[in-house]
């Protein structure tokens, strides 16, 4: 008899035994990679990984030869339309991108295989320079940061179309954004990821303080002595609106890859400068709406930094948080404080990307005048919609500290500052075209 009832993603199966059971979940893997390819393997690990919030990776051995595997799974998965893992599309435009070896495209059955390198992520090298600040290794750093900008600029410029709603609403990297705040497929909002974290449920913030989402999801937002214009509700609500994906066509569409954060890129080392270069490009498009391909990578590469998204228990141990609400007033205040490095990163992106790609759309006629509130809709959402933020209930990674420095600084990202300014309006600033 015939059924609706989407087929289980086996990868979300996999996925949630690993969190309680490495080495079941790891034999699962060697039978899964195995069957789904064809190939021999064996001695499958993997990796302990902080930065994959929604995917597992690691390393197989198949015969004489090493690989790396991959996957990224999305909640909904079996829902979902559409390619995935596009890498062909990013390597003819002329993007430096890894070929895997081995693809699967299958809905709950993405996978990628590739031949094992010796080289590190580009996140790696960037945490050892958040804890040991190095200028010499900074500097080369941004210089491969940069050239990766003027690569990621000449493919945009050269790839740019006008696109159509529809055209739009067809790129996989919605699964980023606007999927993760309504429920799928029914389209509820608030639903995802945004339901499951946040509305309706208690936060927990450092000193014992515990508040419900409906006491703070209206109050006025204050980070640090700045008065923001969006709560956190109407920062969600606005996000809704920008980042529907049939509202997403009118900075034309590129090819980019999407999901660019540096836990996703090498870092080749060479005698006179380093060299990045791409892999699991799970979001990869050709038509990737042109404000929103580059805005998850300058989120979580530069504000996610250093430590408390992706290590909370660092942040509770280096910095200080406090959380008050009164009389209608939600305040954050901290000592968080980007490193060197990511201020030289902020530097780069603004320079050699930003800059000069809003300067291109604006001479092509499609930039649009909300352009900033667009991009600062998807700075928002990448750390809050990317994990649970919330410290209270359903807490999964983040401590007290590290909501509420992690909230702080996602609503510092989604409005300008009624008074005063923060290093986003000074960002933005820097970066407005003339």
């Amino acid at each position: 008899m015939a059924t609706d009832t989407p087929t289980p993603s086996r990868t979300a199966e996999i996925r949630a035994v690993a969190r309680k059971d490495i080495p079941r979940a790891q034999t699962m893997l060697e039978e899964f990679i195995s069957g789904l390819f064809d190939i021999p393997v064996s001695d499958l690990r993997i990796n302990q990984d902080q930065y994959s919030l929604n995917s597992l990776n690691g390393f197989f051995e198949s015969g004489d030869q090493a690989f790396f595997f991959k996957f990224h799974q999305e909640d909904g998965e079996e829902d979902m339309t559409g390619e995935y893992y596009r890498a062909d599309i990013l390597s003819s435009a002329g993007l430096p991108v890894d070929q895997p070896v081995h693809m699967s495209t299958l809905a709950g059955e993405q996978v990628l295989i590739y031949r094992r390198r010796s080289d590190p992520r580009f996140s790696d090298v960037l945490f050892e320079l958040d804890q040991a600040p190095d200028a010499r290794a900074t500097a080369r750093a941004r210089a491969a940061e940069a050239d990766l900008n003027a690569h990621i600029l000449s493919v945009a410029k050269e790839t740019l179309q006008a696109i159509s709603p529809a055209q739009a609403a067809a790129e996989p990297i919605h699964r980023l954004f606007y999927e993760r705040l309504i429920d799928l497929p029914a389209g509820s909002y608030p639903g995802g990821r945004l339901a499951k974290f946040y509305v309706g449920k208690r936060f927990a913030f450092p000193g014992g303080v515990s508040l419900d989402w409906d006491e703070i999801a209206d109050a006025t937002v204050r980070v640090n002595g700045i008065r923001y214009g969006s709560s956190l509700r109407q920062a969600f609500d606005d996000a809704l609106t920008r980042y529907a994906p049939l509202n997403t066509a009118s900075a034309g569409g590129i090819v980019a890859h999407g999901d660019a954060h540096n836990a996703n890129v090498w870092y080749e080392r060479g005698e006179d400068q380093d060299r990045l270069s791409f892999f699991d490009p799970a979001f990869a498009g050709n038509k990737v709406p042109g404000l929103l391909a580059e805005v998850k990578s300058t989120f979580h590469n530069i504000f996610a930094h250093p430590f408390w998204l992706y290590n909370p228990e660092m942040a509770a141990e280096r910095f200080e948080a406090r959380v008050t609400l009164s009389e209608g007033v939600l305040s954050f205040e901290t000592d968080w404080h980007p490193t060197p490095a990511r201020l030289a990163l902020l530097e780069s992106k603004a320079e050699t990307f930003w800059k000069p790609w809003l300067a291109h759309l604006k001479a092509q006629g499609l930039l649009p005048e909300d352009w900033e509130e667009i991009v600062r809709s998807g700075l928002f959402l990448s750390p809050t919609l990317v994990m649970n933020l919330n410290a209270g209930e359903g807490a999964e990674r983040h401590n007290p500290t590290s909501s509420a420095i992690g909230l702080g600084i996602a609503l510092a990202a989604a409005s300008r500052p009624v008074d005063g300014e923060d290093m986003f309006s000074r960002f933005f600033d820097s970066v407005r075209p003339e």
